[in-house]
C-alpha cells in the first residue's frame, strides 16, 4: 500500500543521516525533553528527587485514630461540644465528643505517637516527616479528592502525576511515565478524574494497571485466538497503523489525543518486551513476598500493588500512585458506621506493605532519590456519628513524606486539642504540591500551561514550599 510522503519523511530522506539527526534534535526540543543533566534532572533548580510514589488512603483517614494523639478526647468524651448546625458535607448532625478506641504509644527517638492500627508504620516513624495540620476546602469526597490530586475542587484540571510528566518527561522509554494502581475492588471517588491530564497533552494522563489481572494493561498483546497476529505480522501491522495515524494527525496538530494515541502505540510496542518482566512478581524472593504480605489474605492486594510499584520505579517509571480503598460506603477509610470495627480492617490491609515498601526502597538504594508520600483527602470528626462512627472533616488531617530531600523525624504544624481544626502551620494541597515539585527541581510558580487565555499551574495562585520538613 503506497501512502503519500509526509513532510517529516521528506526531510528525513532528503537530508540523509545529517538531516535525520537535525530533525530528531528539533523534535526533541519541541516536545518535553528531559531537563539538563547539570540540574540533576531538575527543570528550574537542582533536584533531590527523581521519582515519586504516592500512597493515597481513599475515603478520609481518621487522624485522631492513627497519627494525631488527642488525650483531650478522653477527658471530654461524651460531651456535646460540636457545631449545633450540620456543616456542609457532614452526613449527620455532630454527636458527642468521642475518644479514640485505639491505644496510642510513643515510638522511636522522636517519640512519635502512633495508634495500634499501624504497628508496622510505627517502627519507621523516625524516618518520616509529618504534616500535622493539613486542611482542605470541602467535607465532600469528590471535590476533596480532586483538590488533593489536582489543586482544584472541580473536574477538568491536570493531576499531580500529569504535571510531573509534562514538566520532566520520562526516565525510561519502555514503561509509562505515570502509572496508577487502583484498589482492585474498584476505582476511588471521581473514578479516572483523579488521574486526568486535564488540559495538558493527553499523553500525560495516568496509565491504569490492574495488578491482579492476567493482562494488567489491556490490549498490550493480541488475543491468543488470533495466532497470526504475532511476530513479524504484529510488527508489520503496528508499522502500518503508526504510518496511517501520523498521516491522519499531521493536519490536526491541535488535537493532542492523536499524538497521545501514536505515542501510546509506540510505547506499547516497547512494553511488549519490558512489561512481562516488570509485572512478573514471581521473580521476587519468598522473603520479599512475605515482607509485603503477599502470603496473607488481608495484605495480599495492597502488598502486590506496592511491590509492583517498587518494580516499576526501579525500571524507570517516574510517578506511581497506589490507592487504598474504592469509592463507596465500605472497604475504604470512610468510617461512618463504627470506627472501632471499620478502621482496623482497612488499616491492616495497607500497614505492613507500606512499611515493607519503605524498607525495600531503602535497602535497594532507591530511597535516596525517591519521594514517598502518604495522604488522604480529608480527616474525620472528633465527634461521634451515630454511636461509634466519625463523619467527614475538612478541618485537619495528616500527611507524611519520606525519602529524597526529606528531613527524617521532622514535624510541621499541629491541630487543635480535639483534632477538629488546624492550630499552627496550616498546610493546603498547594503547599504539599509546591514542596513535591521543589524536590523534583521545579519552581511551582514557573510550571505553567496556557489554556483559555490563562497561564494555569498546579498550585493555582497559592502554595509555599514547606521548608521545615526538608534537609
Amino acid at each position: 500500500m503506497n501512502l503519500p510522503i509526509s513532510r517529516r519523511e521528506l526531510l528525513t530522506r532528503s537530508g540523509g543521516s545529517f538531516g535525520a539527526a537535525a530533525l530528531a534534535c528539533w523534535l526533541g526540543q519541541a516536545s518535553n525533553a528531559a531537563p539538563s543533566a547539570d540540574l540533576n534532572g531538575g527543570l528550574h533548580h537542582r533536584a533531590k528527587a527523581k521519582r515519586v510514589i504516592q500512597l493515597f488512603m481513599n475515603g478520609g483517614a481518621s487522624p485522631m485514630d492513627t497519627f494525631d494523639y488527642k488525650p483531650e478526647l478522653v477527658r471530654l468524651h461524651g460531651q456535646k461540644l460540636g457545631p449545633k448546625e450540620k456543616p456542609e458535607g457532614f452526613t449527620a448532625a455532630a454527636g458527642a465528643v468521642m475518644k479514640s478506641p485505639f491505644e496510642f504509644k510513643q515510638y522511636g527517638e522522636t517519640g512519635r505517637w502512633v495508634s495500634s492500627v499501624f504497628p508496622h508504620q510505627a517502627q519507621i516513624v523516625d524516618e518520616l516527616a509529618f504534616l500535622m495540620a493539613m486542611t482542605t476546602k470541602t467535607n465532600v469526597h469528590g471535590p476533596a479528592s480532586y483538590m488533593m490530586n489536582t489543586g482544584f475542587m472541580l473536574p477538568g484540571f491536570p493531576c499531580l502525576g500529569a504535571w510531573i510528566s509534562y514538566a520532566l518527561g520520562n526516565l525510561a522509554d519502555n514503561l509509562p511515565t505515570f502509572v496508577v494502581l487502583p484498589d482492585t475492588r474498584g476505582l476511588p471517588y471521581n473514578q479516572k478524574g483523579n488521574f486526568s491530564c486535564g488540559f495538558l497533552p493527553a499523553k500525560h494522563q495516568g496509565t491504569l494497571v490492574n495488578a491482579t489481572s492476567k493482562t494488567p494493561i489491556p490490549n498490550l498483546f493480541a488475543d491468543p485466538q488470533y495466532a497470526f497476529a504475532s511476530g513479524k505480522a504484529d510488527k508489520d501491522t503496528f508499522a502500518l497503523l503508526q504510518q496511517l495515524n501520523r498521516k491522519h494527525a499531521e493536519p490536526r496538530s491541535d488535537d493532542s489525543r492523536l499524538e497521545a494515541r501514536i505515542a501510546a502505540g509506540e510505547l506499547a510496542a516497547k512494553m511488549q518486551l519490558s512489561a512481562p518482566e516488570a509485572f512478573d512478581l514471581s521473580r521476587e524472593t519468598k522473603e520479599t513476598h512475605a515482607a509485603y504480605g503477599l502470603d496473607q489474605k488481608v495484605t495480599e492486594d495492597f502488598g502486590r500493588r506496592a511491590l509492583l510499584a517498587r518494580r516499576l520505579l526501579e525500571r524507570g517509571t517516574r510517578f506511581v500512585q497506589v490507592w487504598s480503598g474504592p469509592q463507596g460506603a465500605v472497604n475504604n477509610w470512610d468510617n461512618h458506621g463504627n470506627i472501632k470495627t471499620e478502621l482496623p480492617a482497612i488499616a491492616s490491609s495497607a500497614d505492613q506493605p507500606i512499611a515493607a515498601l519503605f524498607r525495600d526502597l531503602k535497602a535497594r538504594g532507591l530511597l535516596k532519590d525517591t519521594l514517598v508520600i502518604w495522604t488522604t483527602e480529608f480527616g474525620r470528626t472528633p465527634f461521634a456519628q451515630g454511636s461509634e462512627g466519625r463523619d467527614h472533616n475538612r478541618g485537619t488531617f495528616v500527611t507524611w513524606l519520606a525519602g529524597a530531600g526529606i528531613k527524617a523525624g521532622a514535624t510541621h504544624g499541629k491541630s487543635d486539642d480535639l483534632g477538629y481544626q488546624t492550630a499552627e502551620g496550616k498546610t493546603y494541597c498547594y503547599d504539599l504540591h509546591a514542596t513535591i515539585l521543589h524536590l523534583l527541581g521545579i519552581d511551582h510558580t514557573r510550571l505553567t500551561f496556557r489554556t483559555a487565555g490563562i497561564d494555569r499551574r498546579l498550585t493555582d495562585v497559592h502554595g509555599h514550599v514547606v521548608h521545615d520538613i526538608l534537609v
